[in-house]
């Protein structure tokens, strides 16, 4: 039985309201100026977008507001705005005369065959397949050596292949299954419970789940989330008391057991459940944040067993990973800034009873485990070193891998022998591997037949310094023999948020934007997890300009060696990313000439309002905490500091109409803004996927879309006239 614990910065990707005195409209008359792209760009007429007269009052302070009613997403009058700002888009995109080149590019580089890890689940090996173009991969099963067949086919959810499979969990003998499903990019699903032998549905869907992780207690039933539905705006109506239920095959959802959550003295925003290796224990995990964690133990042997706390604050985070006779193992960063493994009797599982079995190093640890081993997945400067250990917290061997890049996999069931992993890089698409546990051999599964030649391309990973003197790693990937010149057209990306860490992988689009003659770079900024609690705390609430600087500073890094230049470089990043470009295209419009924030935390001072943004407050902190930590956010805030006069980057925002994650109207009040106060001839535009989310789940064809789009945004704004 496998317990997965969703990762909490998934919560981003990624919520007390401030009062407003009025919303009556007046007309904007800067919003009707017309802007010239450049020399070689049509005129752009932008929509007219009105202003109320909203003003919020912080501490004393005044803060107008006067694109408020975009935050209304169930009003004809923001759905009329988002067709008339998506038709001035698409009109200038068009015009772009190599935009259509690139979209066959990125659809001949997508078009090969990509093959998942596979899965043992009872008598069957799982494995997700897409053939080259489907909208969506496709789940497989094999028995022994026969022929692969199609388990389920997420296709045929939808026409348009909008409705996606999110996850799906298997009881312990594989007979049946539950999978979550996802409806235009929405975080909301429907649980879908099936007889994998007969792949027949037994019985009615669950609905209004989300952020959920699936637990089976043997054949019984399984654990899950999810919040109340929320009154008003599915989409952006505050959701922030978690609850984990329990539901018994054979009874209605509103029958299903209430087992955390739910009590109004305390309210957990994420809240996980899932079930020991050896069915004897839930665990559970109780979040208030996107960092730190409660951990609960519920001796499921034992009717009426109480639950009882292993971490009874939210200070570390602290999961379970495996259970082995009488002692269960965790992971945690409790003392431990980089992580540590450890072990305790489940029957008394207090903190001063951990014993250390892999004890922190320099590298900050993710863990897995199969075939009765442990495997230690160290980040060492933003790449992967792996090492298998057994439970004892004996070394076994390091594992080599093919070259510098990104390892992950390594889980499987205690019995098996044989298991897999993944490996790529920035220019190596993803492999699979066969991993014997017991003599430490890996062997080639699954190398996808790629139409790019990564032997033309270089990666090196090169460290910088930012403003306060902090070295800071970075990953730039281009053609061999490239001239430093600074005339090379470059995109920076990075996130720098919520722990996360950029480790160095493959995708396409990023190879199409190399095909084209462009060089990719990704940034390890503070905020993220690269170098373990420290250096994600250096990049949180009033240390967030730590992240911008971070960044600034690889753009000058850039410049100044010759990679690029000013009108040659864009800014690229989504979710928190998308904030990252937001604040430093509005704090130095002039070192970028492209800026392409997505799905975007964009108003850092209602971001806490909408659905569970209030979870994001340990890395960001929120305008009501204090007068200095508003007057914090209000300093960077992009929807804040965008001023008139000024000359912004060519600017093409991109989120969905069905993001309920970070909520469109971030990204739509920063647009009305930026169109109102441009000063230069620099177009700035938002383009407003439909029937998309924060974007998990969207479809191939959308994909290929959205990118062919970006990139010809890009290079013609660079003023880039032809494309090989």
């Amino acid at each position: 039985m496998k317990f997965k614990v969703a990762t909490l910065a998934s919560a981003l990707a990624v919520v007390v309201t401030v009062s407003g005195c009025g919303q009556q409209a007046e007309t904007s008359t800067t919003a009707e100026k017309v802007s010239e792209a450049s020399t070689h760009q049509a005129t752009i007429n932008y929509p007219e977008t009105k202003r109320g007269t909203v003003v919020d009052e912080y501490f004393g302070t005044k803060v107008s507001d006067p694109y408020r009613w975009l935050e209304d997403d169930m009003s004809a009058e923001t759905a009329n705005w988002v067709k008339r700002q998506n038709k001035t888009t698409f009109g200038y995109l068009e015009q772009i005369p190599y935009r259509q080149a690139i979209e066959s590019k990125l659809a001949k580089l997508m078009d090969y065959e990509k093959v998942g890890m596979p899965s043992i689940e009872g008598d069957y090996t799982y494995f997700y397949k897409n053939d080259g173009l489907q909208n969506q991969s496709v789940l497989y099963r094999q028995k022994g050596e026969q022929t692969p067949e199609v388990f389920l086919d997420p296709n045929k959810f939808s026409d348009d292949g909008t409705v996606s499979l999110s996850s799906i969990e298997f009881t312990e003998d594989g007979s049946k299954a539950v999978y979550l499903i996802s409806e235009g990019g929405s975080d909301w699903r429907k649980a879908m419970i099936m007889d994998t032998e007969t792949k027949q549905i037994i019985e009615p869907e669950l609905v209004d789940i989300k952020f959920s992780g699936l637990s089976w207690l043997g054949n019984e039933g399984f654990y899950y989330s999810s919040y109340d539905k929320p009154k008003g705006s599915e989409l952006s109506a505050k959701t922030d008391q978690h609850k984990l239920y329990f539901h018994k095959l054979g009874t209605k959802q509103s029958e299903d057991v209430l087992v955390f959550g739910g009590t109004a003295d305390e309210k957990h925003r994420y809240v996980y459940g899932g079930v020991s290796d050896d069915n004897n224990y839930l665990l559970i995990s109780a979040s208030v944040s996107t960092s730190g964690n409660k951990l609960f133990i519920k001796d499921l042997q034992k009717p009426n067993a109480p639950l009882v706390a292993i971490v009874d604050n939210t200070n570390s985070d602290t999961n379970y990973i495996a259970s082995n006779g009488e002692y269960i193992y965790l992971s945690t960063n409790l003392s431990a800034p980089n992580k540590r493994i450890v072990k305790v009797k489940a029957s008394d599982p207090a903190i001063e009873n951990w014993q250390d079995v892999i004890a922190e190093t320099d590298n900050v640890l993710n863990i897995s485990k199969a075939g009765g081993y442990l495997f230690a997945r160290y980040i060492k400067d933003a790449t992967s070193m792996v090492q298998q250990f057994d439970f004892d917290g004996k070394k076994i061997r390091d594992i080599a891998l093919p070259e510098v890049g990104s390892a992950a996999g390594f889980n499987g069931g205690n019995s098996q022998q044989n298991i897999y992993y993944s490996f790529s890089n920035q220019k190596t698409p993803k492999s699979i591997f066969k991993f014997n546990v017991e003599s430490g051999k890996s062997q080639l599964h699954a190398a996808p037949k790629v139409d790019f030649d990564s032997s033309k391309f270089v990666s090196t990973q090169v460290f910088y310094k930012s403003k306060d003197g902090t070295k800071v790693p970075m990953i730039i990937t281009h053609k061999k023999g490239l001239e430093l010149d600074g005339n090379n057209p470059t995109i920076l990306y990075g996130y720098g948020g919520f722990n996360v860490s950029l480790l160095p992988s493959f995708s396409a689009t990023r190879a199409a934007w190399l095909e084209l003659g462009g060089i990719y770079a990704v940034a390890n900024l503070r905020g993220g997890g690269e170098y373990g609690k420290k250096w994600h705390v250096a990049g949180t609430q009033m240390q967030k300009q730590n992240v911008f600087d971070d960044f600034i500073a690889a753009a000058e890094f850039l410049t100044t060696e010759g990679y690029t230049s000013s009108k040659k470089l864009a800014v690229m990043g989504g979710s928190n990313g998308g904030l990252l470009v937001g604040a430093v295209m509005t704090q130095r419009p002039e070192l970028f000439k492209v800026a392409l924030p997505a799905v975007g935390v964009l108003d850092m001072l209602r971001y806490h309002t909408f659905t569970a943004g209030a979870g994001w407050a340990y890395d960001y902190g929120t305008a009501e905490d204090n007068k200095d930590m508003f007057e914090y956010l209000l300093g960077y805030s992009p929807v804040h500091n965008v001023a008139a006069g000024i000359e912004y980057p060519a600017t093409m925002i991109t989120t969905g109409d069905h993001d309920d994650r970070v909520v469109p109207a971030h990204s739509f009040k920063f647009a009305a803004e930026l169109q109102a106060k441009q000063a230069g001839t620099n177009p700035t535009l938002i383009r407003i996927e439909t029937d998309a989310g924060h974007g998990a789940g969207t479809p191939t064809s959308k994909i290929i879309e959205q990118y062919a789009d970006i990139f010809g945004f890009t290079l013609y704004n660079m003023g880039v006239k032809t494309i090989n």
